[in-house]
């Protein structure tokens, strides 16, 4: 079925009151529409609305470099088979004199919830700001003489909503990828990290403080070729002890916390420039979480 086709079964639904019994209905009502702040960290923030009889509608950004966010409808019910709903802003019967509008469709496939991208989850939202209630209209695909609307209210919003775009922009900038394996470079015969590197060591205590599920963290230490080779083996324990007490000191468990000093071995450029030698100057930081 097109989407057009969709959309006039949808606006048909809407004003059509001939079978009743040919639509099911799901619906908070006025009084137990629920909108609640699920979860709330720095790495992710949800926004949570219980469907009564159906499921439940959850909206979600997470930690990123981009804003994102994302809408997925968890059904307690999940479909037999691949399908698809039209999705509109409808206005609420308080509000007469607005017609149903398109908002996206949304793929239904077997043994999954629906899911919308950043730009249909969004205009949801702006549209329950403005109290309109987004509505989702299917087929059934258990009984084929029933057709499904599903209706998030937008009564009682506004408060939730609220908490939720404040945790949405007190998010990080950047996820457990951007850090996950991060060179840290040093000065010349020393411990001092360089002004770079010290802001991205600020980055992964940040992440860490905001997430205490790390299984692994992996430190391994480098020097250039300059100096004695068990000095430079020395110092690059040392340099990688001082990262380890770092993290350890953002909350991550110390025995979690592996590190190895390679002196000058594993050399990543040559060592005959100030520049090149800079390069192997180095700890290496590898995060690993289930």
């Amino acid at each position: 079925m097109t989407f057009r086709q969709l959309l006039l079964l949808g606006t048909g639904l809407l004003c059509s009151a001939a079978s009743p019994a040919a639509m099911r209905q799901y619906a908070a009502s006025y009084e137990t529409s629920d909108w609640q702040l699920g979860t709330k960290s720095r790495l992710e923030c949800q926004l949570e609305h219980p469907v009564p009889g159906y499921g439940k509608a959850v909206f979600t950004s997470v930690a990123s470099k981009q804003l994102n966010m994302e809408f997925e409808m968890q059904m307690s019910l999940l479909p037999k088979k691949f399908a698809v709903a039209a999705v509109y802003s409808v206005p609420p019967a308080f509000m007469p004199g607005h017609a149903p509008k398109p908002i996206a469709e949304m793929q239904l496939r077997t043994q999954y919830n629906g899911d919308l991208p950043e730009e249909a989850a969004w205009t949801m939202l702006t549209e329950l700001e403005k109290g309109f209630w987004p509505t989702l209209y299917y087929k059934d695909w258990y009984n084929r003489y029933d057709k499904i609307a599903v209706a998030l209210n937008a009564s009682n919003f506004m408060p939730g909503y609220q908490q939720f775009v404040s945790c949405v922009s007190a998010l990080l900038p950047y996820s457990f990828e951007d850090i996950a394996y991060t060179v840290l470079s040093y000065d010349k015969a020393s411990t001092e990290l360089t002004k770079y590197s010290q802001k991205r060591l600020e980055m992964i205590g940040e992440y860490l403080k905001a997430d205490s599920n790390l299984d692994l963290v992996l430190l391994d230490g480098y020097t250039d070729s300059y100096g004695a080779r068990y000095a430079n083996e020395q110092l690059s324990v040392q340099r990688a002890t001082m990262v380890k007490d770092y993290l350890a000191n953002m909350g991550v468990e110390a025995e979690r916390i592996q590190i190895t000093g390679h002196g000058e071995k594993r050399h990543i450029a040559p060592n005959d420039t100030s520049d090149s030698r800079a390069l192997n100057r180095r700890v290496v930081v590898r995060l690993s979480k289930g």
